[in-house]
């Protein structure tokens, strides 16, 4: 091969080489622009369910609060009224606090039974409460009586449509998280896949 000839080859086989480092980095570039596209879209599409989430717990947890107060309210009309027994209004006063003791929260939702729990305290109490005071027609014609009832009433009628609200969306949530398994540690490192708990509310 002549000198000419030799320094053509050369050239080819640089030029091929070259070409085919830019190609193979046009595709590795082209690799990591499509991953870092597809994780900032799932990352967005994650954050916003965690905030839905967060959103329809914390709208569930105020209404409850709010029944809770009520029920405190009522309960100190009661004590401040002589016609009532106090010690049976401080029982049920008791019973109150050890309802706030025993709420939920998002982990021990897992646990049917902590639920269960709750929801007869609650129920016994709010049936106990109510019913106290029926028998008493002065106590029971006033402005203040009347509301803090109808509010502990409406509040306890939202509690199962609170609660399905949530299923909907942690039920989307868990879904995201089966379909998106391979995807979970650029969206959240140490995500470790875990689900969220449901009320398991059915549709009406």
């Amino acid at each position: 091969m002549g000198p000419s000839r030799m320094i053509r080859h050369t050239l080819y086989i640089v030029i091929a080489t070259c070409t085919a480092l830019f190609s193979c980095s046009q595709k590795s570039d082209h690799g990591d622009r499509t991953r870092f596209t597809k994780t900032d879209s799932l990352t967005e599409s994650y954050l916003l369910l965690q905030d839905s989430l967060l959103h329809a717990w914390n709208v569930m947890a105020r209404d409850e609060n709010h029944k809770l107060e009520a029920l405190h309210e009522l309960l100190q009309l009661m004590l401040n009224d002589p016609s009532f027994n106090k010690q049976e209004i401080l029982d049920l006063g008791q019973r109150l606090e050890q309802l706030n003791r025993i709420r939920f929260t998002q982990k021990s939702l897992a646990n049917s039974h902590v639920i269960d729990e709750y929801d007869f305290a609650s129920n016994s109490l709010i049936t106990e409460v109510i019913s106290l005071p029926k028998g008493n027609a002065d106590f029971m014609n006033r402005d203040e009586t009347t509301r803090l009832i109808k509010r502990v009433i409406k509040s306890d009628q939202r509690v199962s449509y609170y609660r399905l609200q949530y299923d909907i969306i942690a039920t989307k949530y868990n879904k995201f998280i089966e379909e998106n398994m391979k995807w979970l540690d650029d969206i959240e490192k140490g995500h470790g896949g875990e689900k969220k708990a449901l009320f398991q509310i059915a549709a009406q």
